[in-house]
């Protein structure tokens, strides 16, 4: 169960699809503070309580909702070739997995943008490197996956838990469709970015960059749901919501305060 909840927000709203994805970022953003490769991603959401959602959220987010509900993501994929601008990827440390719990919210200003509860990874390093340089809940994880033709078996299970998430998804190998401007799917994926707090509990925001998603319909044939478990969510059923995407190359900004709204006279 999640303690100390904060009460639901009366602003609870929804944003549109011109909104999602005029926030990506553009090149007057500036230069990127790193790079990585986002390889054989899963998206399997389920609908939750907007309410119960909004009660584990930091002041000055709000639940971004779709047709009045909530969606909580589970998304495993491949990182790969991660490397800060000016250098080159290192074997060893910049090919990883992950595994991450997520939300969809807006800040003050009415950005859309996604809220981590947490992202399971298998690499220290970028876990200690994540939770320092950006604040982000980052946690170590034994995971393994496999790729057999054209299904992915995806293992995780969080250090000091007996249980592991697994999922079994094939998909196609042809170029994936784009996601339909007011569709579920856009609004599931077309996010550019993050939210997280620091340790003072001042909400920061970074932009990522890359193309819109080549989305396919998997055949997913074995999911599991620990993970939302230690979050305090208890999903159950089938995710009322499947789609793999294709690689997509990844810019990452810097994190930057989100500065609290004027005062209105």
């Amino acid at each position: 169960m999640i303690a100390d909840l904060q009460p639901a927000s009366a602003h609870q709203t929804s944003t549109t699809g011109a909104q999602r994805a005029s926030a990506r970022p553009a090149p007057a953003d500036g230069p990127c503070v790193g790079y990585q490769r986002w390889h054989r991603l899963l998206f399997a959401h389920w609908t939750v309580p907007v309410a119960r959602v909004q009660a584990t959220l930091p002041l000055g987010l709000s639940v971004d909702t779709f047709a009045g509900a909530a969606y909580l993501g589970l998304v495993p994929f491949f990182m790969q070739r991660i490397r800060p601008r000016g250098l080159p990827p290192l074997p060893g440390l910049s090919w990883f997995l992950e595994y991450n719990l997520r939300t969809y919210v807006i800040d003050v200003h009415g950005r859309p943008g996604v809220w981590f509860y947490s992202l399971d990874c298998n690499q220290p390093l970028a876990v200690a490197i994540a939770r320092r340089g950006f604040h982000l809940p980052y946690e170590h994880a034994e995971m393994n996956a496999t790729k057999t033709g054209t299904t992915c078996d995806f293992t995780s299970r969080r250090r000091g838990q007996e249980e592991a998430d697994r999922f079994i998804w094939s998909q196609p190998e042809h170029a994936g469709r784009l996601a339909a401007p007011g569709s579920l799917d856009h609004f599931l994926v077309e996010r550019y970015r993050l939210f997280t707090t620091d340790r003072a509990g001042r909400i920061l925001s970074a932009k990522v960059r890359h193309e819109p998603y080549r989305l396919h319909d998997p055949a997913v044939t074995r999911w599991s749901t620990h993970v939302s478990m230690l979050a305090g969510f208890a999903l159950s059923g089938a995710p009322v919501s499947l789609l793999a995407a294709d690689t997509v190359d990844v810019g990452i900004y810097p994190l930057r305060p989100v500065a609290a709204p004027l005062s209105q006279p």
